[in-house]
């Protein structure tokens, strides 16, 4: 253990007679690992927030298709749902989409005939009356609106609304609540201009989820109109999606990966005279050639390692307290047209593990390869060189 301290001290006593070559590479070994380590991390927050956005999910999603695109539901439809033995309770569901152009954000407003069970109010109480809605985190946010305030939302007939806001939401998740107006079902039904007949989907919720799938075949079996969507299956369409945004991404910072590997052969492979001369002065006096390469392997592990930790605490702190500018219209896409939020830091050690492998394994064979030719070179020729 002496013997490998005493080794270490050289190494680093080494780098800090290099030390203006070696903090180029630093500062460009970290911003390689911070790119790469961004796009991991806000990734894995993403996904992290829509699984448990959906966590109180209903099971089965039932829509309605017309010409391939989603319409309005008969509420009818519940009633044929209902009768299929193995489905527990089916709710017509009544929501939509609103563009303010003034703050220019989408919100989701959602009306309610019970209070919903998946739904936490973090201060106030739920609408009682026809003009109070409860708003999420991002809302209230976005027009710094506090409890008791009005809340001025244009309807389907280009008419002032004003809503009394009665309550905040809070939830796990702040992807679930953020966007989130929540009034009476009937309040919305007027705001939007919707037939009491019709819905925007229908919430089913199955006695075993094992027969999720089977009851969505036998949804659509006997309503070929409509389209039945699992919980799994939105689940899946989100990590897809992410994971292919997020390969783009990673591509081109694979190509930065690349860039910085033939920097650091090319920084390590231009071995200086002073470095051969060093080396060869440690051969004449007895180091091994074993001894030599536990040097360099220090000197690169101390390099490589200091930036890996700098490059993922930039990239923490670029994605979970900067909100990863640059990479989140990228990520997130249209939703970027949302309310923002705050990430909940989300990290998966395997990808990490794999971070570290293919950023620091390269720079090690980078330093040790170059060191070796010279290490078993003749030590009078090395010193000459």
């Amino acid at each position: 253990m002496s013997r490998q301290l005493k080794i270490l001290e050289h190494a680093l006593s080494g780098l800090l007679r290099r030390k203006y070559k070696n903090l180029t590479l630093l500062i460009a070994y970290t911003f390689t690992v911070a790119a790469l380590g961004s796009v991991l991390f806000l990734t894995q927050a993403l996904k992290t927030e829509a699984s448990e956005s959906l966590t109180e999910a209903p099971e089965l999603v039932v829509q309605k298709l017309a010409a391939g695109r989603h319409d309005l539901i008969p509420i009818a439809y519940a009633e044929t749902i209902r009768i299929l033995p193995g489905i527990e309770k089916v709710t017509p569901r009544v929501w939509g989409y609103y563009y303010d152009a003034l703050v220019k954000a989408n919100f989701t407003l959602v009306g309610f005939a019970e209070k919903p069970r998946d739904l936490e109010l973090l201060e106030g109480r739920m609408p009682g009356a026809a003009d109070e809605c409860a708003v999420g985190s991002g809302v209230a946010g976005i027009f710094g609106a506090e409890i008791g305030d009005r809340l001025v939302l244009i309807d389907a007939h280009e008419q002032d609304q004003l809503y009394e806001i009665t309550g905040r939401f809070k939830a796990s998740s702040s992807l679930l609540t953020n966007d989130l107006i929540l009034l009476q079902e009937n309040a919305l039904r007027e705001f939007f201009s919707m037939d009491r007949n019709l819905a925007t989907d229908i919430a089913v919720e199955v006695y075993n989820p094992l027969e999720v799938s089977i009851m969505a075949q036998k949804v659509r079996f006997h309503l070929p109109d409509t389209r039945p969507i699992t919980r799994n299956e939105i689940l899946h369409t989100y990590d897809t999606i992410f994971n292919w945004r997020s390969g783009m991404m990673l591509a081109i910072a694979v190509a930065a990966l690349i860039a910085f590997c033939m920097l650091a052969w090319d920084k390590a492979t231009g071995i200086s005279a002073g470095e051969k001369r060093e080396i060869g002065i440690l051969k004449a006096i007895g180091w091994e050639t074993a001894d030599i390469l536990t040097i360099k392997f220090w000197e690169g592990l101390a390099v490589s390692l200091s930036a890996f930790i700098l490059g993922l605490i930039t990239a923490w702190l670029h994605v979970f307290t900067l909100g990863a500018p640059g990479l989140t219209p990228i990520l997130k896409g249209w939703s970027v047209i949302f309310p923002t939020f705050e990430l909940a830091p989300a990290v998966d050690f395997y990808q990490l593990f794999v971070l570290a492998f293919l950023t620091i394994a390269p720079y090690l064979a980078c330093t040790l390869i170059p060191a070796w030719k010279v290490a078993v070179s003749d030590p009078e020729q090395a010193m000459r060189s």
